[in-house]
């Protein structure tokens, strides 16, 4: 059913009724759907993370993205990977942990949150009302393969000035906003280079969109890029606004760095269980944001069915065998972990 950032009380509702037909406590509040079983008391609580919202179907599609279709053991529809294949393999999963007995120990508990796809995001809120957490695996889709590195992000606001004037006497050694502003984006490559990450590689700064001039024969006053800046664990967003602030000419507006870059713990023992889990698993360093960095005080890794290059595409689509590969792994890390 469609569930676009900001309408997703049906699906939250499906979720609810369907945890509650397979005998599994649930909340359902303004923050997200928590579905669980054990005790918090009796051990370590393990989270299995993901988010119930999609972003809009846009153009380009074949098929109708809020219809299912299945062909060739693929389902087809909006946020069939991203991260609908996460969500029921997670239910399903505490299902069966739950026929086998539950949890020797402790607590599993799904977390279901709103608002990932937009600067909305409820984990924060739900994770306070979840209680105590340990651990946590965020759903979205790797082919279940183990993300154990993720880029935060940082918007900045990068804002040169120059001297407003005829073009005709430009040639006066005046500064132009425009001129300033390009020797700036020249750096980019390199400006902060320096620190690498294991998994991660260097922090990537991308202009994303330009801004300037009131005529075309006018000199600008001011002109404006955004960047994109992935960051990785090897900086902090407090460190890198400050070197961006002394390796470039033009001001330095951070308009937000509240997505901050994640790792798995070294001694993971979680990482160690999935691993026993699935031995033919590759680590990896994921591009792309989740709301992992909400729960990056845990010990914590991403790790879905589904291929992240679908995701938000025309004719997304999800394997389903890989989505039943999942509702097993998660059951057995669940059972593992929590033993």
């Amino acid at each position: 059913m469609p569930s676009i950032s900001g309408s997703e009380a049906p699906a939250a509702e499906l979720v609810e009724s369907q945890a509650a037909r397979l005998g599994l406590d649930v909340v359902r509040d303004e923050t997200s759907v928590r579905v669980s079983i054990g005790t918090e008391s009796s051990g370590a609580t393990l989270a299995l993370a993901s988010h119930l919202d999609v972003v809009p179907p846009g153009d380009g599609w074949t098929r109708d993205p809020f219809t299912p279709v299945i062909e060739g053991g693929l389902l087809f529809g909006r946020g069939s990977g991203d991260a609908k294949a996460s969500v029921a393999a997670m239910l399903y999963a505490i299902a069966d942990v739950a026929k086998r007995g539950g949890p020797r120990k402790g607590r599993l508990l799904a977390i279901y949150t709103y608002g990932e796809e937009t600067r909305f995001a409820t984990m924060p809120e739900a994770v306070k009302r979840a209680g105590r957490l340990d651990a946590a695996l965020v759903g979205e889709p790797t082919n279940l393969q183990f993300s154990i590195a993720q880029r935060g992000l940082m918007m900045v606001d990068l804002v040169a000035h120059g001297t407003q004037r005829h073009a005709g006497y430009s040639g006066d050694g005046a500064p132009n906003a425009i001129s300033e502003l390009a020797k700036d984006l020249a750096r980019l490559d390199e400006v902060v280079s320096e620190r690498n990450h294991p998994v991660l590689g260097r922090t990537i700064v991308t202009p994303t969109m330009l801004e300037g001039g009131i005529s075309r024969n006018v000199t600008p006053p001011t002109a404006k890029a955004i960047l994109d800046v992935r960051s990785t664990p090897a900086w902090t967003h407090d460190e890198l606004e400050v070197a961006l602030r002394e390796r470039l000419s033009s001001d330095v507006v951070v308009t937000s760095k509240r997505l901050v870059p994640c790792e798995t713990p070294v001694n993971s023992r979680l990482l160690a269980v999935a691993r026993d889990v699935s031995p033919g698993a590759t680590s990896y360093g994921s591009p792309t944001c989740s709301d992992w960095c909400f729960l990056r005080h845990l010990d914590a890794m991403k790790v879905g069915p589904g291929t992240s290059r679908r995701s938000h595409t025309p004719d997304e689509a999800v394997d389903l065998a890989e989505v039943t590969a999942a509702r097993a792994f998660y059951a057995n890390v669940a059972e593992r972990y929590l033993s």
